[in-house]
């Protein structure tokens, strides 16, 4: 007979869906729903904005263009904001981020973190996939300016370079994480980092006129939603595999990286 005192265990199985969803020790627990949640969070506004977009919704349109011709009428009266603007986002463009993304995944698999690389590969290729996906159905033009400081080519909504730098920047963010682990500088600096490789290029492409405000705004809440919901993915994949739970926006994804005695994916 059982002591009535004693607590008796609850096999995971017979817990409730709500319970196992909240478990900090679930495989599908507490941190893969809260990671969910977020990219559910991120994409409800990105949904609401496509919405906007597609049904030119005045005020939204207004505000694109208010914005549009106050950064045109800067950028024409100074050439060397035109310059700075012109050379970040062909620095931290989709090709040259890809090209970078690419080096930290062949980096990875020398370190044989190829689970790490796979979700590298996957969080830059689905997000630069469903950003060329979306251009096409929504359909929107570029702003039209009468003597252009800059020129693009093709669709508007979402924005490209704002898409693919959030994407970069937060596959580096929480790949490198683990090397500034209990220290709160290095911490900052990375998110600094992360947040003005996004933040700047997206910022350049309205400068320049070859994007509306709210075509960047939608490229960073797709490149979040994205980043957040593979990396949902990447911590169920852990747990499965025994590993501990990592605090991404903390440690990164893989906190083991750091660790000299790093094991091979299993």
């Amino acid at each position: 007979m059982s002591n009535p005192g004693q607590r008796t265990s609850v096999p995971p199985s017979a817990r409730s869906w709500r319970g196992r969803r909240l478990d900090r020790d679930h495989s599908l627990g507490l941190r893969l729903t809260l990671a969910s949640a977020a990219a559910f969070l991120v994409l409800v506004p990105f949904a609401l904005l496509a919405v906007l977009v597609v049904g030119a919704w005045p005020p939204l349109h207004h505000l694109d263009a208010v914005v549009t011709d106050a950064l045109y009428r800067y950028a024409v009266d100074h050439p060397g904001w035109v310059r700075v603007m012109n050379g970040w986002t062909t620095i931290f463009g989709p090709g040259p981020l890809r090209v970078v993304a690419l080096a930290v995944v062949v980096w990875l698999w020398t370190r044989r973190a190829r689970r790490l690389a796979l979700w590298v590969v996957t969080t830059m290729t689905v997000g630069g996939l469903l950003g060329a996906l979306l251009k096409l159905l929504v359909g929107r033009d570029r702003p039209d300016l009468l003597d252009p400081v800059a020129r693009a080519a093709g669709l508007s909504f979402p924005s490209g370079h704002a898409l693919n730098a959030t994407l970069a920047a937060g596959v580096l963010l929480l790949v490198f994480l683990p090397y500034a682990r209990r220290r709160t500088a290095a911490q900052v600096a990375l998110w600094v980092a992360a947040v003005l490789v996004a933040g700047v290029t997206g910022l350049s492409r309205v400068a320049l006129g070859v994007h509306w405000t709210s075509d960047v705004l939608g490229g960073w809440l797709l490149g979040v939603a994205v980043v957040a919901a593979t990396s949902a993915a990447f911590t169920t994949w852990r747990k499965r595999t025994g590993r501990p739970a990592a605090r991404p926006t903390a440690e990164g994804v893989e906190p083991e990286l750091a660790d000299d005695r790093n094991e091979p994916d299993a």
